[in-house]
């Protein structure tokens, strides 16, 4: 049996997908109305297939509990923050849910670390748990998830997996666990490597998405147009530069690139110039749309409207959010005043001055920034009426009333 501690938007898909390829699966969470909604025969997040997935797994036996179980495999899926002032991972939870494993595990089980972390927080932070509870019959294993929020279920099938562990042959028993659904390839190396390759995978990303950001500001000044450069640039067979954008959302892209910064500090300097660069870019968007306010003789802050609180199209996702990250930066500049937003996939309020319609949001409005581009307005200005748009992501077309990075 496999028990998978935490059920958020990693764990529960995992465990969901394991269940429902024949493996006896349990999922626990601290969150006891999470695990009773989940008891109550719904998911608690939106996500393509997800539901459909949920129910084969139920049917196939899937269990939810605040209880950790005994059983031969753990798989830990719990967040993993970083300190915004020294930059270092923060292992509380998967310390926490380690700690708890350690007590019920029967000897021999296998301790899998699904979260993404810091080269050697599982030598610094998980290791020593087992010398102190002496448990060193207890295994360990990393086995970083690599899905992105909109299409897990599809990823999780087809992704390729690294399974890190200090015994091949654990970390091959392991791999047999994921490939049991994972199609793709699974690579088998030790516990470090994978959780470097982890961080290395989505720092590669920030730096692209910074560069494709800071080509952004360039063309703004030389009056070129960074889509087209972009486009041409990629026709080169060894370049593929990613889009620019309002900023860089998600728990992965802003956070895990700063446990390289936060751990060694003295040889990250371009990665931290490119996570600076990217962690600036909301402010960008902020004052460009004061210069179209200027431009187009709109005075009332109360005039512009800001589509969007997702850090993605078509995800109910909000964390780390280029929206929240503006709206901060808004509040510091002008106090009081808040612009109205509207996220069509946000159902509960997020913020101040939400609200809940299309309709009620345009109401008044002369100015939209489109912070995403959902697939109910992408391609189509005219969802917005009459209004001036800001398109920090170029997914509006062309128009008068349309303005660009």
């Amino acid at each position: 049996m496999v028990n998978v501690i935490g059920l958020g938007y990693i764990g529960l898909p995992t465990a969901l997908m394991m269940a429902s390829h024949g493996v006896e699966v349990v999922g626990t969470d601290r969150n006891a109305a999470l695990v009773e909604t989940l008891n109550a025969g719904k998911t608690t997040f939106k996500e393509e297939g997800l539901d459909e997935l949920f129910e084969e797994a139920v049917r196939a036996g899937v269990e939810f509990t605040t209880e950790y179980q005994v059983c031969d495999t753990y798989i830990v899926s719990v967040p993993t923050p970083y300190d915004k002032l020294d930059k270092k991972i923060d292992p509380a939870y998967v310390v926490a849910a380690s700690r708890t494993v350690l007590e019920v595990a029967p000897e021999g089980a296998v301790l899998v670390i699904e979260s993404t972390v810091s080269p050697n927080t599982i030598d610094r932070y998980v290791r020593p748990l087992l010398a102190e509870a002496g448990r060193e019959d207890v295994a360990l294993v990393h086995a970083p998830e690599r899905i992105i929020p909109g299409n897990m279920v599809s990823e999780l099938l087809r992704n390729n997996r690294t399974i890190g562990a200090d015994d091949p042959e654990v970390g091959r028993r392991v791999a047999g666990l994921y490939a049991s659904f994972c199609q793709g390839e699974i690579a088998l190396t030790d516990i470090r490597t994978a959780e470097m390759t982890k961080v290395v995978e989505n720092t590669f990303r920030a730096v692209n998405i910074a560069f494709s950001n800071e080509l952004a500001k360039i063309c703004r000044i030389g009056g070129m147009d960074v889509a087209e450069v972009i486009r041409i640039s990629n026709k080169h067979p060894r370049v593929n530069i990613l889009q620019p954008g309002p900023g860089v959302g998600g728990h992965c892209i802003p956070v895990d690139p700063w446990f390289l910064v936060g751990d060694y500090p003295e040889a990250a300097n371009f990665i931290r110039l490119a996570l600076q660069t990217n962690a600036g870019m909301p402010e960008y968007v902020l004052r460009r749309a004061y210069e179209v306010m200027r431009e187009r003789n709109i005075s009332d802050v109360s005039r512009v409207g800001i589509y969007g609180l997702t850090y993605k199209e078509d995800v109910d996702d909000v964390r780390e959010s280029p929206t929240l990250q503006m709206l901060e930066a808004q509040a510091e500049h002008l106090g009081g005043a808040v612009m109205k937003v509207y996220d069509p996939w946000v159902e509960s309020d997020v913020v101040l001055n939400q609200v809940h319609s299309m309709d009620e949001f345009l109401e008044g409005l002369e100015m939209v920034i489109v912070m995403v581009g959902h697939s109910e307005v992408k391609g189509r200005p005219e969802a917005f009426g009459g209004c001036v748009l800001i398109d920090p992501r170029d997914v509006m077309g062309n128009g008068s009333n349309v303005y660009k990075l």
